[in-house]
Formats: structure tokens, sequence, C-alpha cells
């Protein structure tokens, strides 16, 4: 890949993690308006919308077998239904920024649960990794044993963040044979309707109570929908595909930081010291626990020893 492409590749994931920073708060802001269930419901259905248009005029779409849609179906179940009800009605009881730095402990978690069940290896750096996002937690919860209680709200977003772990184990399994934006398709499309279905029941009156927003709130729908969802997995699916999954994971790290300075600028929410704290020893804990830590130390070592042999 050439310089310029790079940059290119480079500046859209980067723009993409702001504007998924930003979702966040739009999203606090949607729960305030609009009834949280119905509203994730259809958020999620223009994305998978929004993904089936770019898949169709890729001509990237084919039939899947029994084992891709098991896989796509349970990733679906956890990383779309499960995932964005809980978020939705999680913030309905915390700020923006503290679920933003929960929601940062996904890429670790998933780490985790691939040593589990994938058989990747546990080093010794990747538990330095896990270690350091602990404390993190500690400082998210104020520093203090005294305050290591979670509101029902940071339970919420601690499940939506352990549930979107797990659809990554079923979304890696997926794609090992299907294309990444098919899978996403498929996910939002199935996952909107679950999550219709559920609103349904237990927001009876919901989907009316949609039409009586102002226009700037359908406006941060449409933007939250179409932009954040829809459009920024597809851009940040083809970045894997340029630039390799390693790099573009870390990216993510910046998601929790805009988060909270948007929370700030857009919400006064108040951004304490114990959270920024907090917010340094999980990026850390992601870089170590994911392994790219390791493998840079490795890609060195690699380096340093070809040229020796090529000195010798």
């Amino acid at each position: 890949m050439n310089q310029k492409r790079l940059l290119l590749t480079y500046g859209l994931v980067f723009f993409v993690t702001a504007i998924w920073g930003l979702n966040l708060v739009i999203i606090k802001v949607l729960v305030e308006d609009l009834p949280p269930q119905t509203m994730t419901a259809f958020r999620i259905m223009m994305a998978g919308i929004t993904a089936l248009i770019i898949i169709v005029l890729g001509k990237s779409f084919r039939r899947l077998s029994k084992k891709e849609w098991i896989y796509t179906l349970l990733g679906m179940l956890f990383g779309v239904t499960l995932h964005h009800l809980l978020i939705a009605v999680g913030l309905t009881m915390i700020d923006a920024s503290n679920a933003s730095l929960i929601l940062a402990l996904v890429p670790l978690t998933t780490a985790i649960l691939a040593v589990l069940f994938l058989g990747e290896q546990l080093t010794k750096l990747r538990v330095i990794g896990f270690s350091l996002a602990l404390t993190g937690v500690f400082f998210i919860q104020g520093g203090s044993f005294s305050n290591m209680q979670l509101s029902q709200g940071e339970l919420i977003l601690f499940i939506a963040m352990f549930v979107q772990a797990i659809s990554f184990i079923f979304v890696k399994k997926a794609t090992e044979t299907l294309d990444s934006k098919q899978v996403t398709t498929i996910m939002y499309l199935a996952g909107s309707i679950g999550l219709l279905i559920i609103s349904f029941i237990t927001e009876p009156g919901g989907v009316s109570e949609m039409t009586s927003a102002s226009l700037f709130t359908y406006f941060l729908f449409i933007v939250s929908g179409l932009v954040a969802t829809g459009i920024g997995y597809i851009v940040f699916n083809a970045a894997i595909q340029q630039i390799g999954a390693g790099q573009t994971a870390i990216f993510n790290n910046f998601v929790p930081f805009f988060g909270l300075v948007f929370s700030a600028i857009f919400l006064n929410e108040t951004i304490t010291t114990s959270q920024l704290i907090g917010f340094v020893f999980i990026v850390a804990g992601v870089l170590f626990g994911t392994g790219y830590i390791e493998k840079l130390w490795e890609k060195k070592h690699r380096r340093i020893n070809n040229t020796k042999k090529s000195v010798g």
C-alpha cells in the first residue's frame, strides 16, 4: 500500500473512532427524548439497511452454510440484540463518560475469552495487561476500595461490554469463511427485528412515542444509525482488510478518549482525575492484554536478528 492510501486509511479509522466516541453521547441524548428500546431497534435497523445497500452494490452477498448461520446468529444475539439493548437501558442510569470507559474493556475481555475458548496462548505480558485493566476499573470506581460497588447502570454496561466480547468470538468464527460485511449486515437486520419484538413487549407505546421528538433529535438519530453504526462499521471492517486487525484494533483505544471529551463538551459531565487515570490503565491493559505489545517486541527482535545474520 502506498503512503497516501495508508494515511487515508489511518485518517478514516481515526475519524470513525471519534464518531463512535460521539455516538455514546448521542445515544445518551436519544434515550432521554425517545423510548430507549424502540429507538435502539430502529437505529440498528437503519444501520442494517445501510450495510445491505453497500454489500448489494458491491455484489459481495452469497448463501450461508448451516455453520455460518449458527455463528452469525449467535453473534447477532450477543453483539446486537443484547449489547445494544443493554447500552440503551444503561445510559438512562449513568453518565456517557463512565459508559465509554467501561466499554473500553471490550478488546481485553475478547482477548481473555479467546484464551479460554479459542486456545490462544496466555503469556506473561497478557497477564500484565489483564492486571493493568483491572487497576483501570478500580480507578473508574473512584480509586478507593470503599467505592468499589457497581451501580445498577454500571453493572448493565459491564454486561453489555461482556456480551459484545462474546459476540466477537462467534463473529471471528463466522468470518473465517464469510465476508465480514455480510456478517455485519445479517447481524444488524436480524438483530433489529429481535429488538423491535422486545420493544413491543416492554414499550407497548414506543412506536407512537417515536413520532413526538424534535427535528434535532431525529437528526441525531440518523447520524447515530446511518453514519456511526452503519457506515462506521463498514469503514472499520474495510480498514481491517487494508492494514490488518492488529493495527486497526489499536484505534479502538481512542473511542473512550473521545467519549470522555465529547461528554464534557456536549453534556457538561465532569471528568475526574480518577477517570483519566483509569483510562490510561485501561489503554495500557488493552495494549498488553491483546498481545499488541508482544507482537511489536517479537517484530523488533526478528529485525535485530535478521540484521545480525546479514552482517555476519
